[in-house]
């Protein structure tokens, strides 16, 4: 039997408990915070993505200079130094040597850039491209009429290799979002001419992901031709708005 002390202790226990119509109330003012708020995360995400992709090809220029000018690759022995592919740059595949004047494949054994002037993930390359915080890169080098030829499917050159010549001057790289729209937005290029482009990227067929990637041309002004000046804004191969990010 109940005192009436024990049916008051159990009414306000009832009273302190949520109604349904509060717990309603609690869940929709949840999700209308995650309505605001994820949005904003993801925006965040991939502006975070795309700062990181413009400081890795600015690295990059750094770190192709550095290898051109101590000659580290130097294909035809005319002591002119020659551009690397990510996977050599990183010391993960041997860079290119010369036998005879010829350009031949390195020896892991002997021919590892050492230091690398890549950190070691850059050099982990599938289907000729890396990642790095959500977005892809490709390496392009000329080969003897300039058109653009990317490293093996797994990193370095061993089988067709860029011209010794043109290879000393000539090089680019393009990166854009492994998911466009989600990973990043915009598509980014870094070439010899010392200076990162950016395009919007927002076409229905926007570059986005490994099977949706730039051409080597594609920011060129001539196609199949790294020889050719950069094709700016929309006077490029693929017809996009490519300019300097500011």
């Amino acid at each position: 039997m109940f005192t009436p002390r024990a049916l008051r202790s159990a009414s306000r226990a009832a009273r302190s408990g949520f109604t349904l119509i509060e717990l309603m109330i609690v869940v929709g003012i949840i999700a209308i915070l995650a309505a605001v708020a994820l949005p904003r995360l993801a925006a965040a995400r991939q502006s975070a993505n795309e700062s990181a992709a413009i400081a890795t090809l600015r690295a990059l220029m750094s770190a192709q200079a550095q290898v051109q000018s101590a000659a580290a690759i130097d294909t035809d022995a005319d002591g002119m130094g020659e551009f690397g592919s990510f996977a050599e740059l990183a010391g993960i595949a041997p860079v290119r040597i010369s036998v005879g004047g010829v350009p031949a494949a390195g020896n892991a054994a002997s021919n590892l850039l050492d230091p690398p002037v890549l950190s070691a993930p850059f050099g982990l390359v599938t289907g000729s491209q890396t990642a790095r915080s959500g977005y892809l890169f490709q390496m392009y080098l000329p080969d003897a009429t300039g058109t653009p030829i990317s490293e093996d499917a797994t990193g370095g050159f061993s089988g067709s290799f860029p011209s010794p010549d043109l290879s000393e001057y000539l090089w680019c790289c393009y990166a854009w979002p492994m998911q466009a729209g989600m990973t990043g937005t915009r598509a980014f290029f870094v070439s010899h001419s010392n200076e990162v482009l950016q395009t919007p990227n927002r076409a229905t067929t926007a570059y986005s992901g490994a099977l949706r990637g730039p051409a080597g041309d594609a920011a060129f002004s001539v196609a199949n031709d790294m020889r050719s000046a950069i094709g700016l804004y929309g006077a490029s191969i693929d017809g996009n708005a490519w300019s300097p990010v500011q």
